[in-house]
This record gives structure tokens, C-alpha cells and sequence, in this order.
């Protein structure tokens, strides 16, 4: 389950350390845009050590590595560095072409057998070709756990205009979760740049659970918990979801298969849904 997914830059390993005390889902150690260019090669130097002072300081969440983006001349080696690491997931950004993602699957199989938790990949749909392709991406790239959608990258690679109100990314947003579940993969929401407006993130990351997003990018500490809140089922829900599944039950025992539960028809889909929210909210349990 990741409601959350924190970046922190790859050469502030003094930052990574203090991933525990912020109690994001996934933590990412960001090789990318978090780390000037002129500091790529030493963060991926020192990739190790910073992988380990994140868990010597406590941390049982989730640990990712992003590597540069495929095209990069540093990705191949980030990929080496990251796959010796003690890791749960390599975050390839920019994916285009599930083909991008074959020489991280080759260091996951190289490195199986020395592992004590699998590795697995996490896919980045930023670009207009991207989310083109987020159909075939997220079918065909092999140990994909999830994807998250880089609204700010595609805003820049289509030429448009960020707003507030998102509707200038909506399709590629909504395309993208789409792709996911079709291929049964988790997805991620877009990010909220504005750190200090905490109605916005809210706001916005109500409409990503609307349109069927997990979780949400975070770029500050005080973002996770406002996700956590945005993509748990709430007290009334669950006890809602509770009372439906079991007078479904009730009904489908003495042969009915559509019920009029609390003035409201219900049949299977609402089932599902109201089931969906449990298994979420036991899922969300510290």
C-alpha cells in the first residue's frame, strides 16, 4: 500500500536519515532532479552508505533508489549501484517503452539470490509519449509494483500551462490510472508543489482517489500525513462498507442478489466497492 511517496535528494544522505520520523508508505533516495548534475556521481558513490543510514535510523517502510532517466549516461551505472543496495525498488522516471526497463529486470534476476526482500520496479508516466504508452508500459515491464504520473514533466514536455484547478492534465491523469489497473499495478497521483497549501494538496488529492489513485507523490514532510488522511477509507466509511457487506451477505444467502440497503439499490459493483474499502482499511492499520 502506498498512499505516500516521499523524495528526499541522493546527496543529502543527512535527509535520508530522517526518513523513519516522517512515516511515508515508500521513501525514494532520488538520484534525479533532486541531485545537481555535478553531484550525481558522488551520491551514486556513496549510494550504499546513504541506503544504510536510512536504515540504521529505523526506517520499515518502504526504501526506493531513482535512478536517472533511461537515456541518461548515468542510468546504467545508477541501476548497478542502486540493485546492491538494501532496497525494495528501483523508481525508473520517464518511462516510455517497457523496454527501458529490461536492463533494471536484468540486475533484479542477477541479484535474486542475494537479496533477503525482492526487488521491484517503479515506473515514472511524465512524458507525452509516456502516458501514450502507459497502456503497453504498464502491461509489459517486467516486476512493475507501481507507476505514478509526473503531471509537471508532462505540462513541460506538451507545452502547456500548470493551474491549480489540474484541468489542463486531466486526460493524461486519468489515462494513466486507467493503464494501471488494467494491468493490476498500483497508482500514484500527481504532486502538489505548493508545500504550504495544504487545502490544495487535499483538494487534489481527493479528486486522485476519486479517479482511482492509491496514493500521491509528496515533496515535503507535512504532505504524507495530509495523503495518509486523503487515501484511507475514513471511520464512516468503513462502518458503511461494513453494514452493506453483510446485509449483501444476508440477502445472497436466501438466494437475493440485489438488495435495498439503507435507501440505496445495491448489486455487485457496490459490493466490490464496499469490500475494496475494508480490505483497504485493514491494509492502512499501523
Amino acid at each position: 500500500m502506498i498512499r505516500s511517496l516521499f523524495f528526499a535528494p541522493a546527496n543529502r544522505p543527512e535527509l535520508v536519515a530522517k526518513f523513519p520520523r516522517f512515516g511515508a508508505d515508500c521513501c525514494v533516495i532520488d538520484l534525479e532532479d533532486g541531485t545537481p548534475d555535478a553531484q550525481k556521481a558522488s551520491a551514486r558513490e556513496m549510494l550504499r552508505q546513504t541506503v544504510q543510514g536510512a536504515r540504521d535510523a529505523g526506517l520499515r517502510s518502504l526504501l526506493a533508489v531513482r535512478v536517472n532517466v533511461p537515456h541518461s549516461p548515468h542510468f546504467l551505472a545508477d541501476l548497478e549501484a542502486a540493485a546492491a543496495c538494501d532496497i525494495d525498488a528501483i523508481v525508473i522516471p520517464k518511462l516510455e517503452d517497457a523496454r527501458q526497463a529490461f536492463a533494471a529486470a536484468h540486475w533484479i534476476e542477477h541479484t535474486a539470490a542475494a537479496r533477503e526482500r525482492p526487488l521491484k520496479l517503479i515506473g515514472g508516466i511524465e512524458s507525452v509519449r509516456g502516458v501514450l504508452n502507459a497502456v503497453p508500459v504498464c502491461e509489459q515491464t517486467p516486476e512493475l509494483l507501481a507507476v505514478y504520473f509526473g503531471a509537471e514533466d508532462f505540462a513541460a514536455d506538451i507545452g502547456g500551462r500548470r493551474t491549480p484547478s489540474g484541468e489542463e492534465v486531466a486526460t493524461a491523469r486519468s489515462w494513466v490510472v486507467m493503464a494501471a489497473k488494467a494491468a493490476q499495478v498500483a497508482a500514484i497521483d500527481q504532486a502538489v508543489l505548493d508545500i504550504r497549501n495544504d487545502a490544495l494538496f487535499t483538494r487534489d488529492a481527493s479528486l486522485g482517489r476519486d479517479l482511482g489513485y492509491e496514493g500521491k507523490i509528496c515533496v515535503a514532510p507535512a504532505q504524507v500525513a495530509l495523503a495518509h488522511a486523503a487515501f484511507s477509507p475514513t471511520e464512516a466509511e468503513v462502518a458503511y462498507a461494513g453494514r452493506l457487506v453483510a446485509a449483501y451477505e444476508a440477502a445472497t444467502a436466501r438466494g437475493i442478489g440485489t438488495i435495498d440497503f439503507e435507501g440505496k439499490m445495491v448489486d455487485g459493483p457496490l459490493l466490490k466497492r464496499s469490500q475494496a474499502i475494508l480490505k483497504a482499511a485493514e491494509r492502512a492499520r499501523p
